[in-house]
């Protein structure tokens, strides 16, 4: 297979929450194969941070903030990036958030924030960025999810049940939309050295030694180790690969 095929040259990728962790990583590595990058986070400064990075590497980049809890929000995201580059190409599903509490102490409105964020705005995006994939007759949509799509703990209940809809919504948006020339597949990662793991680490004692010590690689992830997954994903390369739910954890769910 020619090198090209992971080519993006002239593709035009939104990253949600990419201005940090996996999500820059994937933003990156998807700037390093040529896309054009947009940004959809909350945080301005990060945001600008991440455009910089992004245009370090030669890739034209904007960010646009963003609460994708607000569906009208996620359109005016993609009608704008519409505007500016003339089309998109690629979305990437990646904003995500949770509140680790047992299942007795939720509240219903931190249940629905988990839900509204991890899994209803990525079918929300996907259904805005649909008309415009047909026009061009085809495009990439690549959602995130986690190991807790499949594995759980006591303290995910809403966690989980939004990363295991991930890989569903995925699988149901690829049956639907091959058709059209869209593959829409997930990346499933697994403990990852970010700000949002930093604050994991600080609240469950022992999730340090937990998590080298069950991980084969002998290490956690780190942002980089996702470029290569979303440039696969995003580009030609992966034209026939469509529901698919591919796992990057240093082989930790794969350890009995």
């Amino acid at each position: 297979m020619s090198m090209r095929m992971f080519d993006l040259s002239g593709k035009v990728a939104v990253v949600t929450g990419g201005n940090g962790g996996i999500g820059l990583g994937m933003a990156v590595g998807m700037a390093q194969a040529g896309a054009a990058v947009v940004v959809a986070s909350r945080d301005p400064v990060r945001n600008s941070a991440a455009v910089e990075m992004l245009q370090a590497e030669g890739a034209p980049a904007m960010a646009v903030p963003t609460d994708i809890r607000d569906p009208e929000a996620c359109k005016r995201l993609i009608e704008k990036v519409v505007d500016e580059f003339g089309r998109v190409d690629i979305l990437v599903n990646n904003s995500g958030i949770n509140y680790r509490k047992q299942p007795q102490d939720f509240t219903l409105d931190e249940f629905r924030d988990v839900m509204d964020t991890n899994l209803t705005a990525a079918f929300v995006l996907s259904q805005a960025v649909y008309p415009h994939f047909l026009r061009q007759g085809g495009g990439k949509i690549i959602n995130v999810g986690s190991i807790a799509s499949f594995m759980a703990s006591p303290v995910g209940v809403a966690y989980a049940p939004s990363k295991g809809g991930i890989v569903q919504l995925s699988r149901a948006l690829a049956v639907a939309w091959a058709k059209d020339n869209i593959q829409v597949n997930a990346i499933l990662p697994g403990w990852v050295d970010t700000p949002l793991s930093v604050r994991s680490r600080a609240e469950i004692v022992g999730l340090e030694e937990a998590v080298i010590g069950r991980t084969p690689a002998g290490r956690w992830g780190s942002p980089e180790d996702f470029a290569g997954a979303a440039v696969y994903f995003a580009s030609a390369a992966s034209g026939f690969v469509n529901g698919a739910a591919l796992v990057v954890d240093g082989a930790y769910s794969a350890k009995a």
